[in-house]
């Protein structure tokens, strides 16, 4: 027992390091990508680092009005959570750090904590902007949360209907991808849910056309317009983080394939592979749902978002899920 939990605690350690890594790589290759469709020359790719080491070295200002130790428990509460749900994704070819029956349904609730850590972090500061940005925030975290869940519903009943056990962990759905047990009815729903699993992620990330708990313009910085120094480059990581979490979960309910399985390598470079072209996929699925979306689109009212959400992709995503469900049906026919 001690031993394995030696392992786990060192695969937890460089799943973070990992994901914080990724992450900036990630920062780095959004801001370049967006810049060039802007017909901007952009910063470097080593950006992203350079202001998160600017901002850890500032000084760490608290609101006179704030709850302080609220307002500074908000940020690590936000970057841990980013950081466990990684550990329950599949990395490359590696498997999760920690895994179980139903992680899948784990990493949905998970996904929450983050969202729920800056409402904290914006009500406790004391200011009316951040306040404001903090309701917004709740109400985009109700709103995008149902199209998730039904996404991730699809995919399990899938599984189940085909015989597959414990059809809620993501391991199974490695083992087993969706592509394989769907006929052409059923490509058509799963690559709907895929749609809608990619519109979902810039409304986790605040990102354009679902940044209105920040809102600028509006809100002069909105939910984090008194956040600064390291308090800061920890929000600003944890989005980094979870726009890996998000890259990875996409990559790992629809494209959980090994380049090893499909080119012949010597044992030893197989995993090198599998870690390359899964980072591939990441950075491909990143700037599908965060770089292009957020260049060829502009910021919806708050008002919008709830019956984007809720009422068209909702309808979508449903649609997706009968599709899914007629050709099992029909194929079992």
């Amino acid at each position: 027992m001690p031993v394995d939990a030696f392992w786990t605690a060192a695969g937890a350690v460089l799943d973070a390091v990992f994901g914080i890594l990724v992450a900036l790589f990630l920062l780095g290759i959004d801001r370049i990508v967006t810049a060039r469709m802007q017909a901007r020359i952009g910063p470097p790719l080593s950006q992203p680092l350079t202001d998160l080491r600017k901002l850890f070295i500032k000084e760490n200002v608290v609101p006179a009005n704030a709850i302080p130790w609220l307002f500074n428990a908000a940020p690590l509460i936000a970057l841990a959570s980013a950081i466990t749900i990684l550990l329950y994704i599949p990395v490359g070819g590696f498997a999760p750090v920690l895994a179980g029956g139903g992680d899948l349904i784990l990493v949905m609730y998970l996904l929450t904590i983050p969202a729920l850590a800056l409402v904290a972090g914006g009500f406790s500061s004391g200011s009316p902007y951040a306040t404001v940005g903090a309701q917004r925030e709740m109400v985009t975290m109700i709103a995008y949360e149902f199209p998730l869940a039904v996404v991730i519903i699809a995919i399990a009943w899938k599984l189940a209907a085909s015989g597959i056990p414990m059809p809620f962990t993501l391991a199974s759905i490695q083992a087993n991808p969706i592509w394989g047990l769907v006929g052409p009815l059923g490509m058509i729903g799963v690559l709907i849910l895929f749609f809608v699993l990619l519109i979902v992620t810039p409304a986790e990330l605040s990102r354009i056309p679902f940044d209105t708990p920040e809102a600028e313009t509006e809100l002069a910085g909105g939910i984090l317009v008194e956040y600064s120094g390291k308090n800061l480059a920890l929000f600003t990581l944890t989005q980094g983080v979870k726009t890996v979490v998000m890259a990875s979960l996409a990559v790992a309910l629809f494209l959980p394939y090994r380049l090893s399985a499909m080119l012949p390598a010597p044992a030893v470079l197989q995993p090198v592979l599998d870690l390359v072209f899964y980072l591939f996929l990441v950075v491909l699925v990143a700037f599908v749902s965060v770089s292009l979306v957020r260049v060829s689109m502009t910021r919806f009212r708050i008002n919008q978002v709830v019956s984007v959400y809720w009422i068209y992709f909702s309808l979508i995503g449903i649609g997706g899920m009968l599709l899914i469900i007629a050709d099992h049906f029909l194929g079992v026919v």
